[in-house]
């Protein structure tokens, strides 16, 4: 069935899609503020946010209200992103009622209150330590930073100690009026659902949510790539190196999915069979880009040993320059194979088609069919991809991230130097680069 949207009076969308043959209904807020969202002295307000919205309402405790739902059998959850925020509940078709409820008494009624807060400081800043622990997962947050330095979009989800331990009652208070409200609101539901029961519900429930907010628009991102090195004392060094992707709403958006895919994607991508296969030089390789409203970012990450370090990275570079040149149309196939199939596998489950819609309602401001994002995997041409890999590898300033013994990872200039001599239109390459047009 066909998504099916309503706006109310105070501009929150109602978004539903039913799913015939199910028992359970999959639903939830999305808010359209996140990370990028915050001041400087408010890093890591959002998710904190996310934290406190369970630790008491008006109306019931934070066990309460973890009971409320599990009595039922169901389950309540929340994430923090950089431009969204979500609060979402999962449950049998007859406690849709009680599950609008929960939410709307988390995200209108939290008290906020001053010793749940200093408590739940204490949770998120072990949250912190862990990441900081785990070099998988730092290497990212110094990724993110690098490319984006000095910028919300590139800052770390949770925050920092300093920032996490000033935050107050009042700062979360004050973060909810200025950002949160219906025009930045989408209400998701799928599943077991009926439209018409789903928005008077909502209409019913959330009729005190105001309709704007006083949050101004948000500086624009721009990326400008750079060289984090931390040397930790590790079997292995985490690495990531990634260049400047594409925005949700530019033309070249697919295309830069499409391309990660292709490269770094699956067991039968570029890099897998290159690097790990042929070379046995990781257990793992992956390419990925992430995109955000205004900008994007395109990236490898790999770990290995430090003695590896040097093959590995000749040979990623080795491929992201052939891909501006040799790109197959059989390889263009099975990467669109493979995007179309995550797309409507990821389609079959309500929790994800839930965001999913939410998520495209919030940046495109409607639900896009699957048949037009289908169709835009299928104009996508070798040629585009090939053009796509030359100026994306070339043109953008590269970002390095790695952490653990770094000694011999190549210097940053070298490696715009490595894929600057070995783009199409220059030096031998130029004349493979006009053979195929």
């Amino acid at each position: 069935m066909a998504v099916q949207t309503t706006v109310l009076k105070n501009g929150i969308t109602v978004a539903t899609q039913r799913f015939d043959n199910v028992e359970s209904v999959s639903l939830g807020a999305w808010f359209k503020a996140g990370t990028r969202n915050e001041l400087d002295h408010e890093h890591g307000i959002a998710h904190m946010l996310e934290h406190m919205a369970f630790k008491g309402t008006a109306n019931r405790n934070a066990r309460e209200l973890a009971e409320a739902v599990e009595n039922v059998g169901g389950d309540i959850n929340a994430a923090t992103s950089v431009e969204t925020t979500s609060f979402f509940v999962r449950v049998l078709k007859q406690d849709i009622a009680l599950a609008v409820d929960v939410l709307a008494d988390i995200l209108q009624n939290s008290r906020f209150d001053a010793d749940e807060l200093e408590r739940e400081k204490h949770v998120v800043l072990q949250e912190l330590g862990a990441v900081v622990d785990t070099p998988d997962d730092v290497v990212f947050d110094h990724f993110a930073e690098t490319a984006f330095r000095h910028q919300p979009v590139g800052r770390s989800i949770l925050g920092t100690r300093q920032t996490i331990c000033e935050f107050t009652s009042d700062m979360i208070r004050a973060y909810v009026e200025r950002e949160y409200c219906g025009e930045r609101m989408v209400f998701a539901a799928t599943g077991a659902v009926d439209h018409d029961e789903i928005v008077k519900l909502v209409e019913a429930r959330f009729s005190t949510m105001k309709t704007s907010a006083k949050g101004g628009d948000l500086r624009l991102a721009h990326y400008v790539g750079g060289d984090y090195r931390e040397h930790r004392p590790l079997q292995d060094t985490q690495v990531v190196l990634g260049f400047e992707g594409r925005a949700y709403h530019v033309r070249d958006y697919y295309c830069s999915q499409v391309l990660a895919m292709l490269l770094g994607g699956a067991m039968s991508s570029r890099l897998f069979q290159e690097v790990r296969e042929k070379h046995g030089l990781c257990y793992s390789i992956y390419a990925f880009h992430w995109g955000f409203s205004d900008t994007g970012i395109f990236g490898v990450h790999a770990a290995t040993e430090p003695g590896d370090l040097p093959q590995l990275m000749d040979l990623v570079l080795g491929e992201l320059s052939r891909a501006a040149y040799d790109i197959e149309q059989s390889e263009l196939d099975r990467a669109r194979a493979q995007f179309r199939a995550s797309l409507l596998m990821s389609g079959e489950s309500a929790p994800s088609r839930a965001g999913q819609i939410a998520r495209q309602i919030l940046l495109f401001g409607r639900p896009i069919p699957n048949e037009e994002l289908l169709l835009r995997l299928d104009n996508l041409t070798v040629g585009r991809l090939r053009d796509l890999a030359g100026r994306i590898f070339v043109e953008s300033p590269p970002t390095v991230s790695a952490v653990g013994p770094v000694d011999s990872l190549m210097e940053i200039d070298d490696i715009r130097a490595r894929l600057v001599a070995h783009a199409p239109n220059q030096g031998p390459m130029h004349h493979r680069r006009a053979a195929v047009g």
